[in-house]
């Protein structure tokens, strides 16, 4: 699979990568042996990065892909996890020795002496510009906790404010077809910096993919379910915020533009990766099926011009009004 520079790192990484919430938890039940069974058929589709965070299934995502690289040593994945989430978020709690204690957690969550990155987990917006907060991150590198840091974040205007430090590795954002204006400036700009960007949420918690109908009922411990109206956290981390009807009947024409071949998710994920300045897209996946085609989806052809066009004009007239102006 082809590889591209995970910014400031300096380490290739796979144009595909993995998501792995559901192994931990908000996506309904996932059993272990499931769980360790995408990991491995990810790693044998070629790819080498897995996103991960503390606060999935409150380490057991963390905990399964130490069990992993335990399993497999020869694997060589770079593994980016996430911290943050699991206090009351307010700015005070965003200091060094929570720092320390909550990268302790997850190195030992991952069997690992040093993280390869950790990225804050989409903060309280005040933390993007304290530089207390990337002091404290600069010292956890100093003291070879982690190699690395970036940011995950929620709005576009966030990730300009975090692309400006200059220790930042890394920015993960919400982009897909039904989630267009990082291209407008987060992209370029973080190309300029040399920061790459990890696309999340890629299909759109499962919309893009084509699947579902206004009929469509998910588990009740499913995001989908629960976190539609941003009950539990921010709305755009379901549906790209998108209401669950309007979803529907647009990824039903994104579907139509699908090439020969292609599925609609995996159209979904080659039009992010044909996005200039993004370095991964980290879709999540269920079962080994779900993995080997989400990695199948970097060797599609480049998606002409026309399908660009056509993706452009269902996002203005569908999906624009209901997310641009908020993220």
């Amino acid at each position: 699979m082809e590889q591209r520079v995970l910014g400031r790192t300096g380490r290739p990484v796979s144009i595909v990568g993995l998501g792995t919430w559901q192994l931990g938890a908000d996506w309904g039940d996932v059993r272990e042996e499931d769980a360790l069974a995408v990991l491995d058929a990810s790693v044998e589709a070629g790819v080498t990065l897995f996103d991960t965070a503390d606060v999935y299934g409150d380490g057991r995502s963390e905990r399964l892909i130490g069990r992993f690289l335990k399993e497999r040593p020869d694997a060589e994945v770079f593994v980016a996890t996430k911290f943050g989430r699991r206090v009351e978020q307010r700015p005070e709690h965003y200091h060094l020795a929570n720092f320390r204690a909550w990268a302790d957690r997850s190195r030992a969550n991952l069997g690992v002496e040093r993280l390869d990155l950790v990225q804050l987990h989409c903060p309280p917006t005040p933390v993007y510009s304290s530089d207390e907060v990337f002091d404290a991150l600069d010292t956890l590198v100093a003291e070879e906790r982690i190699a690395g840091y970036g940011v995950s974040v929620e709005t576009c205007a966030e990730a300009l404010t975090a692309i400006a430090r200059p220790g930042v590795a890394s920015v993960q954002i919400i982009l897909n077809a039904f989630r267009l204006k990082p291209l407008e400036r987060v992209l370029p700009a973080a190309e300029a910096a040399g920061v790459a960007i990890l696309a999340r949420v890629p299909l759109a918690s499962g919309l893009l993919s084509g699947r579902y109908s206004e009929r469509t009922v998910f588990a009740p411990d499913d995001h989908r379910t629960y976190n539609r109206h941003g009950e539990a956290f921010d709305q755009g981390e379901t549906f790209s915020g998108v209401d669950f009807a309007t979803g529907v009947e647009a990824a039903a024409e994104f579907a139509a533009l699908a090439p020969e071949g292609a599925t609609a998710a995996q159209t979904a994920l080659r039009w992010i990766i044909q996005q200039p300045g993004v370095t991964t897209v980290i879709p999540g996946a269920r079962n080994v099926a779900q993995a080997r085609a989400n990695a199948a989806a970097a060797a599609l052809a480049p998606l002409p011009p026309a399908t660009l066009d056509a993706v452009r004009d269902l996002y203005d007239r569908r999906i624009r009004p209901q997310v641009h102006d908020r993220w």
